[in-house]
């Protein structure tokens, strides 16, 4: 990743047109007309070998006859010349290329990308519309229309499906601050694009269009740094099957499943719609109105009955809520409302609603306290035009300071009649829909996009599973299998590495014929289940593997007799390794699950959660990325209810959601802590009485290959290995660890513990105790881009330092606080120490930190370390910079 090189890319002041031409037809045209008309007020320089000019601008018949060096190069030839034009661009000393050519097959591709790497050129594309940025008039691009300036930006790898946004903002009047098709992002790629759109601050929201996403662990990171700021919603195509493979031959790369993607945005606080037309409305209450909900209810009023039902209808059918109005509430609108004495929610005003009973039931539900977010639907009415209650809403909504203010859309039914009422609305910043499940499912969106940015910040509870966990054992167990050649583990095989995680299996015992089957059955003790062993028949259930209660050594040999003549007509060629034989568990009133993890192309592996049964495929299942804590792990239990593959069964228990959540978290770091287990099959899992049984496991190995271009998994787990015993000036030992989002409670008690002194000296100011926002973002952090180190004694944290890297790794800031109480500990020496070699390790080339002059004991210790001090006289501050390379070439 580098903003550093995007800041570049996006700032040209002269831009060059490889392949510029006078030809009409030719993209060379149309993208020299656009920069011309667009406004860009520097050089514009066409390449063309056959015109002396282009436009009515003089052409150069060369990139090596330009008068000077391009800031960007727009290339329009074709795609067998690309490799020529790099190079000679990197020759010339240019370092920006747009590639607007298609239909680059993998093997060219690969050659383009290497000529890039070796000219030191960056590329947009290929198969790209190309690049807008309004308020620099560029208009580098071979769109059919302009883009003017504005608040959004959109990053699409669909050039048609660009030529339809910009068609849709040209009319709703949306503007943009970055217009970029990236194509195929063989070089720029959505990572390092929402990396510089979240820094930016003419962006407050950032709008994407995606096919496919081949460095899943940097799209994240950057993508949950840009979500924290600011709004980012999502198309991703490729829902089904088909959609998958046709987004796989439009721009390359190995397609996951649609729910992981679902996962991947919910993890990253994004929004995802799964069209244009929610992508628009989405945009227009999203993008347009970023403020989050307070509560999820809503309050409708409504002067048509039909409407409000359709209204209610489709918020419960999305899992919305509608708000409960008050007595008091109630008792209000019955007064204005001659027609009803039992109003509630929708509030029904009826058609012949004259527009004063309008203006009076919309101030009672603005001043009522349980309204927070409120849908007006108005069907058009012969006592006054649609425009007139437009005028009243948004007037009386200007009544009341923004801050007292419920969250408000409108729905102005009709075509002729609501137009002019529907731009009253734009006009007065007030989000307006066609219909009124178009203006649910935009209130959907803010609702979903809530609950996404609450992963953000919401402090798991802490689990003391640990004592439960031995990866030493586990991973031993692994190499002995693999030694042995088994990739296929199945229950009495996976049990063995499952126990070291604390889940328990059934006892299984193994018969490699029927006669030892019933040998087997005998000493188990009836009834028993019989099972056969093939990793050739994942689904042994499907074709008659399995049969239960067996009832005596007879029936057990004679069945296995029967399931291997079964199977030998049916899977001629399986391999057959045996029976599993367990003793059949106690089924009533216990819930049946299923756990899996599958290992998905980009992804890595990933957990899914459904019921017991037989083939469980994404669709079935609710799915999370690991690495899971206490409170991840509740929100796949929701997921899988909302999604209906968790069933609330009417049994005298209910499962135990807290020792569920505990288990999966144990499932996380079994996948963490073990990278050759490739599958993991749970199937089923009896839940009762806060107890979990596994009847059937299986497992598959394989020697897992380090890859340097890509991470196993798509989020960076907790970085245990740098956790350290230290000892104290006092003699006594803490532990030293990067932080948790569990210490939330710890930070907050430390935060409060500081004296004014202290605070001041950190914050450069008074600054107030920290809320449980800015807490969650201390502790929650991304530890592929930031690193916070605590020192903690007896569950209590004496001190902080903190690294933030900026995307390419060349700087680093530190801040280091101690508790107020505990200096003179060596804390701050063993602090800093982490830091610096944590950056070392990163590749980090400088380290640096500010300081304030009366902070004595900060600028000794940094001085001692080898920190470069310099005073600041106009700030009244001290800088400390670290060159960490010549801290390495001097050991």
């Amino acid at each position: 990743m580098s903003v550093k090189r995007i800041n570049q890319f996006f700032n040209p002041t002269s831009v060059a047109v490889i392949g510029a031409s006078n030809n009409v037809s030719r993209a060379g045209f149309v993208v020299m007309r656009n920069l011309l008309q667009g406004g860009f007020n520097g050089p514009i320089m066409p390449v063309s070998p056959t015109n002396s000019a282009v436009h009515g601008v003089l052409a150069y018949s060369s990139i090596a006859a330009l008068p000077k060096i391009p800031d960007l190069a727009v290339i329009c030839t074709n795609k067998h010349t690309l490799h020529n034009i790099i190079a000679e661009l990197g020759e010339f000393g240019c370092k920006n290329a747009i590639v607007i050519a298609a239909g680059l097959n993998h093997k060219q591709k690969s050659a383009l990308q290497e000529a890039a790497k070796q000219a030191k050129v960056s590329l947009l594309g290929p198969n790209c519309l190309g690049l807008l940025i309004p308020h620099i008039g560029l208009n580098a691009s071979f769109s059919h229309t302009i883009a003017s300036p504005g608040k959004l930006a959109f990053i699409s790898q669909s050039a048609a499906v660009c030529s339809t946004i910009l068609d849709w903002a040209k009319h709703k009047e949306i503007g943009f601050s970055y217009f970029v098709s990236v194509g195929d992002c063989l070089d720029i790629d959505f990572a390092e694009l929402l990396d510089f759109l979240g820094r930016d601050a003419k962006t407050k929201a950032i709008l994407l269009y995606i096919d496919n996403i081949e460095n899943i662990r940097s799209f994240i990171s950057a993508a949950r740094a840009a979500a924290f700021s600011k709004p980012v919603i999502a198309i991703k195509t490729g829902k089904t099957a088909a959609g998958a493979l046709a987004a796989e031959i439009h721009t390359g790369g190995k397609q996951s499943s649609d729910a992981v993607y679902d996962a991947l945005f919910q993890r990253a606080g994004m929004l995802r719609v799964n069209d244009l037309t929610e992508l628009f409305a989405a945009t227009q209450t999203l993008a347009m109105h970023p403020k989050l909900l307070k509560v999820e209810q809503l309050t409708i009023l409504t002067n048509g009955g039909g409407p409000g039902v359709m209204a209610v209808d489709s918020l419960l059918q999305s899992s919305g809520k509608l708000a409960q109005l008050s007595e008091e509430t109630r008792a209000a609108l019955n007064k204005v409302i001659p027609q009803s004495d039992m109003t509630s929610n929708p509030v029904d005003i009826f058609g012949d609603s004259v527009p004063a009973r309008y203006q009076q039931a919309l101030e009672i539900l603005l001043h009522a306290k349980e309204v927070k977010n409120l849908l007006i639907i108005h069907t058009p009415s012969a006592l006054a035009p649609s425009e007139d209650y437009a005028l009243i809403i948004a007037e009386t909504l200007n009544k009341l300071p923004k801050m007292a203010r419920p969250y408000m859309i409108t729905n102005f039914m009709g075509e002729d009649a609501a137009y002019a009422a529907r731009r009253v609305c734009s006009n007065y910043g007030i989000p307006t829909y066609r219909t009124p499940e178009g203006a649910v499912r935009a209130f959907m969106h803010l609702v979903s996009y809530r609950r996404n940015q609450k992963h953000l910040t919401q402090t798991p509870e802490s689990n003391t599973d640990d004592a439960k966990i031995n990866k030493h054992a586990a991973k031993a167990l692994v190499n002995e299998f693999l030694a042995e050649q088994q990739s296929y583990l199945s229950t009495h095989q996976a049990s063995k590495i499952l126990d070291h995680y604390g889940v328990e299996c059934i006892q299984t015992e193994v018969a490699y014929t029927p006669t030892e089957a019933k040998e087997q059955a005998i000493e188990l003790g009836f009834p028993v289940a019989l099972k056969l062993i093939s990793p050739s028949i994942p689904s042994k259930s499907e074709v008659g593997g399995v049969v239960l209660n067996l009832n005596d050594a007879q029936e057990v040999e004679q069945t296995a007799f029967a399931m291997l003549l079964r199977i030998k007509n049916t899977y001629p060629d399986a391999i057959i390794e045996g029976f599993s034989l367990q003793k059949m568990a106690p089924r009533a009133g216990a819930n049946e699950l299923r756990i899996a993890i599958k290992t998905e192309p980009n992804f890595g592996p990933v957990i899914l959660l459904g019921e017991a049964g037989t083939g469980l495929e994404f669709a079935q299942a609710a799915v999370a990325l690991p690495p899971l804590n206490m409170n991840l792990a509740k929100y796949l239990i929701a997921a899988a209810h909302d999604k209906s593959v968790l069933k609330e069964r009417i049994l005298p228990e209910k499962v135990d959601k807290y020792r569920l959540c505990a288990l999966l978290t144990r499932i996380s770091q079994l996948v963490i802590d073990q990278p050759d287990i490739t599958s993991v099959e749970l199937n089923p899992i009896l839940a009762s009485n806060g107890h979990f049984l596994v009847l059937d496991a299986t497992m598959t190995l394989s020697h897992y290959q380090v890859q340097s271009h890509r991470k196993r998994l798509s989020i960076r787990p907790y970085p245990i290995e740098l956790v350290k015993q230290v000892t104290l000036k006092n003699n006594t030992h803490a532990t030293l660890r990067p932080i948790k989002p569990e210490d939330e409670q710890a930070h907050q008690e430390f935060d409060q513990s500081l004296s004014k002194e202290d605070r001041y000296k950190r914050f450069f100011g008074e600054l107030p105790q920290f809320n449980h926002d800015q807490l969650a973002k201390m502790t929650q952090i991304d530890y592929d881009r930031e690193m916070a180190f605590i020192i903690t004694q007896d569950n209590a944290t004496l001190g902080v330092s903190r690294v933030l890297m900026d995307p390419d790794k060349v700087h680093a800031e530190f801040a280091i606080v101690v508790r107020s109480n505990c200096q003179g500990l060596g804390l701050g020496g063993l602090l800093m120490h982490a830091a610096i070699e944590y950056c070392q390790s990163q590749g980090v080339q400088f380290i640096e930190g500010i300081t304030l002059t009366e902070n004595t004991g900060m600028i000794e210790l940094a001085r001692k370390l080898g920190f470069k001090i310099s005073r600041d006289f106009e700030e009244g501050s001290i800088n400390m910079v670290l060159a960490l390379t010549c801290r390495n070439e001097h050991g």
